[in-house]
């Protein structure tokens, strides 16, 4: 075992979000390298989405086109969805991860999986969530960021810490902040989510976490320094095996000078997460059927909730083009309660416009 399976927490400090970005991306590039992943034994991958894993994303792009990284055998699953928005609506995070990254890799269509939203019955939906999880043996490295106040995915303060891949109701705080992909109208946006929970998060082999820009210092403070917390769910990890923080400078602000001198002396005496993560061991996959299907439990399903956007023309189609209408402002997921802008966005233009887009147009089809 390497001297960080005998840490409790693993941080990694630098100097801003594209540092930190790039620390993630060859860190993940390491993992999938390590495991060396075939068609019957594939890496599984949880990722995010939002502003903070968006520069990550490209950074991943450009190590796969430049042919260090194949995504072939990689199985990914998407921590959330909105509830009752059309999966190839703009601000669905089906239209995200597919114009931000699955667009321009080789990862194959049936590998994806990301939560339906529009499911007839959600609560079922969920649970053929999970049990796809453990079909694959569990999660290898789960990404994921974390909000101001300290939550992770759509498990706003106050989630249980055991809980499993459900229905959020979104607080009005998200719903208005929210409102800015909605054409500022409260009304369209969405007023439940579907979430992986805390558990299905610490029953990954690994986590890491991103957290830049000063807005995030507070809950990078309650998360490291104080105690399990259900209303900081980041702080769960501190009962994690092997939690992977990587902040920049600014995420770093509300943490004591003692703190940020012992992670950084860590690093200094060799430790370096990239080379020196967790033993790659078999993980023995668990066969868990499917709830059944929703024609055979009519009672039990779950509507569409009341006022949420009505559905656009089926024929639209996800715009991956690489620039928006809009604002440079990505969707935050990771960001519940206030929605703040990541600091990261903007820093990273000249990446922009080295991507180029792979169509993937049939893919649509064969999501989960």
């Amino acid at each position: 075992m390497g001297a960080c399976d005998e840490m409790w927490w693993r941080v990694i400090i630098r100097e801003d979000p594209q540092s930190a970005s790039v620390y993630i991306a060859e860190y993940i590039v390491s993992r999938i390298k390590a495991y060396n992943p075939t068609e019957s034994n594939p890496f599984v991958l949880g990722l995010p989405t939002g502003s903070s894993p968006e520069i990550i994303y490209k950074i991943l792009v450009q190590r796969h086109r430049a042919g260090e990284i194949s995504f072939k055998n990689v199985v990914t699953f998407n921590m959330d969805e909105y509830v009752g928005l059309p999966r190839d609506h703009p601000e669905s995070y089906h239209s995200f991860m597919y114009k931000h990254f699955f667009s321009h890799v080789d990862i194959l269509p049936h590998n994806i999986n990301i939560l339906d939203g529009n499911a007839t019955d959600l609560t079922a939906e969920c649970a053929s969530f999970d049990a796809r999880i453990a079909r694959y043996g569990g999660i290898e490295l789960f990404l994921g960021g974390v909000g101001p106040d300290g939550h992770i995915a759509f498990n706003e303060p106050g989630s249980s810490l055991s809980s499993r891949t459900r229905v959020k109701t979104l607080a009005y705080d998200t719903i208005l902040a929210n409102s800015r992909f909605f054409d500022n109208d409260v009304t369209k946006v969405p007023r439940m989510a579907m979430t992986v929970g805390i558990q299905t998060i610490m029953d990954a082999r690994e986590v890491v976490i991103v957290a830049t820009g000063a807005h995030k210092a507070f809950a990078v403070q309650k998360g490291l320094e104080e105690g399990v917390n259900h209303m900081w769910t980041l702080s769960a990890l501190q009962l994690h095996q092997h939690p992977l923080v990587v902040c920049d400078r600014d995420a770093t602000l509300e943490l004591k000078v003692k703190t940020v001198r012992y992670f950084e002396s860590i690093e200094q005496a060799g430790t370096d997460a990239r080379t020196q993560g967790p033993a790659m061991v078999y993980r023995p996959r668990t066969y868990v059927p499917d709830p059944l299907p929703a024609k055979k439990t009519a009672s039990k399903q779950q509507p569409t909730p009341d006022r949420t956007p009505e559905k656009v023309p089926k024929d639209l189609r996800i715009n991956t083009e690489l620039y928006r209408a809009q604002e440079d402002d990505e969707l935050t997921p990771d960001s519940m309660s206030s929605r703040m802008v990541d600091s990261a966005v903007g820093l990273d233009g000249a990446l922009k416009n080295d991507l180029i887009f792979d169509r993937m147009g049939a893919r649509m089809t064969t999501l989960s």
